[in-house]
């Protein structure tokens, strides 16, 4: 099998991992700061919901979670849900993806907010701003700040983490050089596909590095 067939191969591989990491992304990113608020309100049963959820998927592999999604809501209505709509595979995948980093984005989000001293939300209340003013345009640019390098570190996990989804088949990049290995019996291709992560791993920390420069003008 030739070098080129082989990265064609990874190629189309590669793409549904891109894929899997931007959707999970877009998802997890607005959820966790949905999550991060019900894990902070003063209503003590959400509250207490809300950490109940974020602990139990914190504290269970992202493997296990992707066996959940995939496999038992076609055992609690007897029917393979995921298996009988196209491209179910792939849906399951990011459904737990963005289930498991909306919850840890959701802790960085709440460790953000809360970091914020109470004098400043008084200050603000003094000058007559609005509870949403305050967040919006006080509290949030300090959170974001602050939260990047965590998420950064967060968000690089991710891309390796997408190589989880092959264990309910999904074609990803590492399930592409897998089958080569299987039917070729070559093993180079698994490290031609740890070059693919590597290589994107370093062109986001470029730009995270890039990101937290440009916020220096902005001191907390």
């Amino acid at each position: 099998m030739s070098f080129s067939e082989v990265t064609l191969q990874l190629l189309n591989g590669f793409g549904t991992t891109c894929l899997l990491f931007i959707l999970t992304l877009v998802f997890a990113i607005p959820l966790g700061l949905i999550i991060s608020f019900g894990s902070m309100t003063k209503f003590k049963p959400l509250r207490y919901l809300t950490r109940g959820f974020v602990w139990i998927i914190r504290g269970t592999p992202l493997m296990l979670q992707l066996f959940v999604v995939f496999y038992v809501p076609g055992m609690l209505f007897d029917t393979p849900i995921f298996a009988t709509i196209e491209n179910g595979r792939f849906v399951a995948a990011l459904i737990a993806f963005v289930i498991n980093y909306a919850c840890y984005f959701s802790e960085i989000y709440r460790g953000g907010i809360e970091s914020i001293s109470k004098g400043q939300y008084e200050a603000c209340a003094v000058l007559g701003m609005t509870k949403g003013q305050t967040f919006f345009h006080v509290v949030l640019p300090q959170v974001v700040k602050r939260i990047i390098p965590p998420m950064s570190n967060e968000i690089i996990t991710l891309v390796k983490d997408t190589s989880l989804a092959r264990v309910i088949s999904v074609i990803d990049i590492v399930f592409a050089a897998e089958t080569i290995l299987s039917l070729r019996a070559l093993m180079w291709p698994l490290f031609y596909a740890g070059a693919f992560y590597l290589v994107f791993n370093g062109l986001l920390t470029l730009l995270f590095g890039f990101v937290e420069k440009k916020m220096d003008y902005y001191k907390v």
